[in-house]
């Protein structure tokens, strides 16, 4: 019996080995100033600053896997952000993945957070820091009742949509990604403020934690910015057509259906290669 688990665990280690990709196995960053480089979903993180496990108001989570690297922009900008929540009394944040240590593709899990410019941020906020035990088995919070498309009333609160609000209302954001019932709790509150709505977009699977994206830092030729959201604040029928209950209107003109275009395949910016292999 024994034997047999020994082997299970055997096999389980290499076939994660045999599995990872050449970014995967690098543990440390490359030199140089900190560059991000081609896009979000498709680039890598040359000169990748490590965000201290600890700090004001914050710990990083599951630090064994070594995704605590980003672009120095979003070192500073985490930081900040919560020191921030912290003076407000928000409570203790938790950092999850940001970047692995030269950015770059995963084998499994995030398809972008590969230039260090993507940071997940856990819904589940202690009043007060975790102990190092606690810290190695923390679980998530779910902050939506994902069958029944409705937000879990007991785990929301006003300090998980004051934390999403104060990131969304800084200049360097982009995008932060929600569950799009996360996003209908925000758009239901009553803000003296809602531009920074813009910035929150409705994407499935962030029901227990939120995704910010950083612009590309001021003048940076390497980063390959993404389109800026829609105008107006994405609580109209947008948000709506997300629902499994959502019914489009009916349309009467002739619709021509137009053969989809192959997927194409993502090839790195030659940068990258170097960024790998120095």
């Amino acid at each position: 019996m024994l034997r047999t688990i020994i082997t299970g665990l055997m096999l389980a280690c290499i076939s994660q080995s045999v599995m990872a990709t050449p970014w995967e196995k690098v543990k440390n960053p490359s030199q140089g100033d900190s560059s991000s480089i081609g896009s979000y979903a498709n680039g890598c993180l040359a000169g990748g600053e490590r965000l201290p496990l600890q700090g004001d108001g914050y710990q990083v989570i599951r630090s064994e896997r070594g995704r605590y690297y980003g672009n120095s922009e979003m070192i500073v900008f985490l930081q900040q952000l919560m020191k921030q929540s912290q003076q407000l009394k928000i409570g203790n944040v938790l950092v999850g993945d940001i970047a692995m240590p030269r950015g770059g593709r995963f084998s499994s899990g995030h398809a972008s957070h590969q230039t260090g410019l993507d940071a997940d941020i856990w819904l589940r906020i202690p009043e007060k820091p975790l102990s190092p035990q606690a810290l190695k088995t923390v679980s998530a919070l779910p902050m939506v009742d994902v069958k029944n498309y409705k937000i879990i009333e007991k785990n929301w609160s006003m300090k998980q949509a004051q934390l999403i609000q104060l990131a969304a209302s800084d200049d360097r954001v982009s995008r932060i990604f929600v569950h799009p019932v996360i996003k209908q709790q925000l758009c239901k509150t009553q803000w003296k403020q809602r531009d920074w709505l813009r910035k929150v977009r409705p994407w499935f699977g962030h029901y227990y934690h939120f995704h910010v994206r950083l612009k590309c830092p001021e003048g940076s030729t390497t980063c390959k910015p993404q389109t800026p959201p829609p105008a107006g604040d994405g609580c109209g029928t947008e948000l709506a057509s997300w629902s499994p209950n959502y019914k489009a209107p009916v349309k009467t003109e002739l619709v021509i259906k137009v053969k989809p275009k192959p997927k194409q395949v993502k090839v790195l910016p030659p940068m990258c290669t170097m960024v790998l292999k120095s």
